[in-house]
């Protein structure tokens, strides 16, 4: 299949396909007149891409997690799993630090309430 039908397979934009594609996520095949060929395996790899960004990896963890993808194996479910868990604990920390953050903005706006409220 053609960029655009995989595209409109996956709900995925023709850019972002080329842009899965420059950092080694997919593998396309080019047809005589250079056009990106795409095999229906495509689908759920494009669809795990996306789960993958929408839990927050960055394109360079999906990259390391290629092997895993390409072909599933018990080394490769252990290696998905502690790339998924470091993924995890980064978003916890970024999650810690919103949340120290959105205290001491509390504590801010209850400082200037209480001015506002001063005789």
């Amino acid at each position: 299949m053609r960029i655009g039908e995989l595209a409109a397979r996956t709900g995925a934009s023709r850019r972002s396909l080329r842009y899965y594609e420059e950092q080694g996520l997919l593998v396309s095949v080019r047809s005589a007149s250079g056009q990106r060929l795409y095999g229906d395996a495509h689908v759920p790899r494009v669809r795990l891409i996306q789960a993958f960004l929408a839990a927050g990896l960055s394109t360079g963890t999906i990259a390391e997690m290629v092997p895993c993808m390409a072909e599933p194996s018990a080394d490769g479910a252990r290696r998905a799993v502690e790339l998924l868990e470091r993924e995890r604990a980064r978003v916890s920390a970024v999650m810690d630090g919103l949340a120290a953050a959105r205290s001491a903005l509390d504590d801010l706006i209850e400082d200037n309430r209480r001015y506002l409220t001063r005789p």
